[in-house]
Order: C-alpha cells, then sequence, then structure tokens
C-alpha cells in the first residue's frame, strides 16, 4: 500500500471498523482478519487494536471480556448506541464526500462535458 493510500486510510479506518462492529461483535484479531478479507491486506494488528482502545474510549462500544482457549480472556466489542449514532454520520460523511470527490474527477477527466 502506498503513502498516500495509508493517509486516506488512517481517516476511515475508525469508521470501517464501527462498521464491522455494526454486523456483529469481535474481538481484535477477528476485526483485523476482516478487514484483510476485504482487500485490507497491509493492515497490522497494532493499528486495529490501537484505534479500539480509542473506539472505546469515546463510548463507541461496549466491552465483555470472554475466556479464551489460550491465554487471558478476549475483548470483545459490541456497537452501542453512540456507535450506531456515530456509523450514521460516518456514512452521511463518507456519501457526501464520495460523490463531491467523483463529480471532481469525472470534471476533470471530461472537461468538455461542463459547457454542455
Amino acid at each position: 500500500m502506498g503513502k498516500q493510500m495509508t493517509e486516506m486510510l488512517k481517516g476511515t479506518l475508525e469508521g470501517i471498523v464501527v462498521a464491522i462492529l455494526a454486523v456483529r461483535p469481535a474481538y481484535g484479531y477477528e476485526i483485523t482478519a476482516r478487514l484483510r478479507d476485504e482487500g485490507f491486506s497491509d493492515i497490522v494488528e497494532g493499528t486495529v487494536y490501537a484505534l479500539l482502545v480509542r473506539i472505546e474510549q469515546r463510548g463507541l462500544v461496549d466491552v465483555a471480556k470472554v475466556p479464551s482457549e489460550k491465554g487471558p480472556p478476549r475483548k470483545v466489542y459490541s456497537l452501542n448506541a453512540f456507535g450506531v449514532d456515530y456509523l450514521e454520520e460516518f456514512w452521511t460523511s463518507w456519501t457526501f464526500l464520495a460523490g463531491r470527490i467523483e463529480q471532481l474527477h469525472h470534471h476533470i477527466e471530461h472537461p468538455q462535458e461542463e459547457g454542455e
């Protein structure tokens, strides 16, 4: 992943992780695996764990400690009402930005169509 992609992802990864948790509760490794399955192959677990700490501190998730077969209990994150509100705002912002960027891209790629 290039530097530009990494920087863009930094601004959206929180919303992406919250969206994953909207589907079902998960622990850190599950979230990392899901991101990789969705094509974010360069995401490292440390990034996801740091992000989970932030969204927990912001009150967007509830956390339950679930016994693990190996080692200490796992922290399972589930979206709460604040997280649902955050996700709704994230998708609204994303839709707006994606639309403006796509419109700009179209105008740059097809400038002759502007005056028509």
